[in-house]
């Protein structure tokens, strides 16, 4: 009958791990398992880089490279002047207000872009604006502000 103190593994079903580098009466000595000659079987040597592709000439070296990215870029996120009809009338439009109407993800660096008609006169603060929203926000009877964060933007 089984119970809590006669469980055992079953057989064969724990494997002892094979202990290697202890000398020659270990059985596993000498080479210690890693054969005769070669890369992995010299100390230090078995680490490849990534792209490593034996001697081969690595593919991100075969491939022509074309551009360039600057390290310094800015990325804006975009919100058109059409999508600001949803707040009413004399309200001040920052970008914490837009993150949290979930049209922005970052806070940032935001840019207005003159997409679509403006029918609310809005005090509207960004890191930047296009010409034609600056016009519709104007001609609208609101404002526009640039709005200076001084996070390092920098990727």
């Amino acid at each position: 009958m089984i119970s809590l103190h006669n469980l055992r593994p079953a057989a064969g079903s724990k494997h002892r791990k094979k202990i290697i580098g202890r000398g020659q009466g270990s059985g596993h000595g000498g080479t210690a398992t890693r054969g005769m000659k070669g890369q992995k079987s010299r100390s230090g040597d078995g680490a490849k880089k990534v792209a490593f592709e034996g001697g081969q000439m690595p593919i991100f070296r075969r491939l022509p490279k074309r551009g360039f990215n600057s390290p310094f870029r800015k990325e804006y996120d975009i919100v058109n002047v059409e999508t600001l009809n949803r707040f009413e009338n004399n309200t001040e439009i920052t970008p914490q207000l837009l993150k949290e109407n979930g049209l922005i993800d970052n806070i940032k660096l935001v840019k207005i872009l003159g997409n679509g008609k403006l029918e609310k006169s809005l005090t509207v603060f960004a890191s930047s604006f296009s010409k034609s929203a600056i016009d519709k926000i104007t001609a609208a009877g609101g404002k526009t502000k640039i709005y200076e964060n001084k996070v390092n933007t920098g990727k």
